[in-house]
């Protein structure tokens, strides 16, 4: 297969208006960046992680390929703001949860659209996971204050919380997007007040906003493709 052929079928199932609004909202998030003099491993950070999430919503295996670059991107921009509970997210989890990601996902892929199948957890899953990514918030809050890293708490939250969204993403759970919603927005407040300090992030913003609406959009078509199927 060629790269044309590669690219056709991971776009193949993709609706008419995602076809326009997707590429739309990658580009915007360019020309601001640069209008604003943005820090360019920003940018390149937020394309992929953008890209990554819209290909993860549509359930391609691609997703992890970009994934892996915006991971070491975001990794960088994590440790000049200190954010360090982010850094050791994305350098030490993501990195070779993308690679683990690529593996499991070829074992669950559909014949006809080459996306996964999607599942969700039972109820006792559901509150086993969220009291122990609260627990480990807490635990995580006090270390990170230790260690004179900016806004601990936020950054905490938005590290446990995606740890989970991780995993859950890996094993195909429609309660990701329940959390990327709620950690996206966490993370999305963080970067703002990192911007608003002074720091040259604003594409980092700008991505932090946009996988919260992606986050809204695909919660909402995971549901109702399970839901199909009870």
């Amino acid at each position: 297969m060629n790269l044309l052929e590669l690219l056709k079928n991971e776009f193949s199932s993709f609706g008419k208006y995602e076809r326009i609004f997707f590429p739309i909202v990658i580009l915007v998030i360019c020309i601001i960046s640069f209008l604003t003099n943005d820090n360019k491993i920003a940018l390149v950070s937020a394309v992929c992680g953008i890209g990554y999430t819209i290909l993860a919503g549509k359930g391609k295996i691609s997703c992890y390929f970009i994934g892996i670059a915006g991971t070491v991107c975001y990794s960088y921009i994590a440790f000049k703001n200190g954010f360090y509970g982010n850094l050791a997210l994305y350098s030490l989890y993501y990195l070779p949860m993308d690679i683990i990601g690529i593996s499991a996902w070829k074992k669950h892929l559909k014949k006809d659209t080459c996306e996964i199948k999607k599942v969700k957890l039972s109820v006792k899953e559901r509150i086993i996971y969220l009291f122990s990514a609260c627990l480990l918030s807490l635990i995580l809050t006090f270390i990170l204050k230790i260690t004179g890293g900016k806004s601990p708490l936020f950054d905490s939250i938005s590290v446990v919380f995606s740890v989970f969204g991780m995993f859950f993403t890996v094993k195909r759970c429609i309660e990701q997007w329940y959390i990327w919603f709620f950690v996206n927005l966490i993370s999305l407040i963080m970067w703002l007040n990192a911007y608003l300090e002074g720091s040259n992030c604003l594409a980092t913003v700008l991505m932090w906003f946009v996988y919260w609406v992606l986050a809204v959009y695909f919660l909402y078509t995971w549901n109702k493709e399970i839901n199909k199927k009870f």
